[in-house]
């Protein structure tokens, strides 16, 4: 197929790599053309907007900052919706405002475009691998349809539901990942007051029901403190702020998530933002 990528970051440039790996001739664009330099020795081309990158390919697909950067990449004077063709499927694969990913959806489905959210869990090591968690919010007939790009960069892919319920399901993915951190910590904290050797604690518990991938990847990090980004802090934060506004919106109290969302800005606002999000050990 032809496929299209915007955004070519941490998580972008392994994704697009996967797909040129996968057969697919690839379209990209990047703010900062130096990024795209790997995929164009790769055989990919270079576009000048987003619009370009989607009046050439049949799915285009992007993974940016934040739910501005989206709204610009997708409905842009010069984004996708200005290079709208009929079939079009986009795919998001950022991590956004549910409410404002179904905003999008309206708008571009009435240019022709089907769009798909459709964020991801598993970090540069997944988009690397293409292992990624797939979580689809949109309609079956455009999964279906850009399947063969998908199972280019996943190995899980969920269709979730309407438009939004992809983005609804990274929130709680992230609710899960942030307290499960925060538990790990708490555990490792009590082991060492009470003068027992944390890694063998964490031993322990990976055998038995508290086993997690959190605590096995992060209750490593919290021994040796050492917090290298998987998942910066920065990136959580904006995540849980997302978790935060979606549950207000909603009347929900999540008590735990906020505990965790405060220790993430405090992390932050220290100016530690780069370093994992699992350096909330710290406090």
């Amino acid at each position: 197929m032809n496929v299209g990528y915007i955004g070519l970051g941490i998580m972008g440039r392994p994704c697009a790599l996967n797909l040129l790996k996968a057969g697919h001739r690839l379209f990209v664009y990047a703010r900062r053309p130096e990024s795209a330099a790997e995929l164009i020795a790769a055989g990919a081309t270079l576009c000048q907007s987003p619009a370009e990158v989607a009046r050439q390919v049949d799915v285009v697909c992007s993974n940016v900052s934040d739910t501005p950067d989206v709204e610009a990449v997708m409905l842009g004077t010069e984004g996708v919706i200005a290079g709208a063709h009929p079939g079009l499927v986009a795919i998001d694969m950022s991590t956004i405002n549910p409410l404002t990913a179904r905003q999008i959806a309206e708008k571009l489905a009435a240019a022709g475009v089907d769009f798909l959210d459709a964020p991801v869990s598993g970090g540069e090591v997944g988009a690397t691998q293409g292992t990624l968690t797939i979580m689809v919010g949109g309609r079956a007939e455009a999964l279906a349809r850009a399947m063969p790009v998908l199972q280019a960069m996943g190995r899980s892919i969920t269709h979730i539901g309407e438009s939004g319920a992809g983005q609804i399901a990274k929130a709680c993915n992230q609710i899960m990942v942030g307290i499960h951190i925060e538990a790990a910590a708490e555990a490792m904290k009590l082991a060492r007051a009470a003068g027992v050797d944390p890694a063998k604690v964490r031993e322990a518990l990976l055998g038995g029901f508290a086993g997690s991938r959190v605590l096995d990847i992060h209750g490593q990090r919290m021994i040796d403190d050492n917090y290298a980004p998987g998942f910066k802090a920065k990136l959580h934060q904006k995540d849980m702020g997302i978790v935060a506004n979606t549950a207000a919106a909603l009347n929900v109290a999540l008590p735990a998530a906020k505990l965790v969302q405060e220790k993430i800005d405090r992390l932050v606002a220290q100016g530690d933002g780069e370093l994992d999000s699992s350096a909330i050990a710290r406090f």
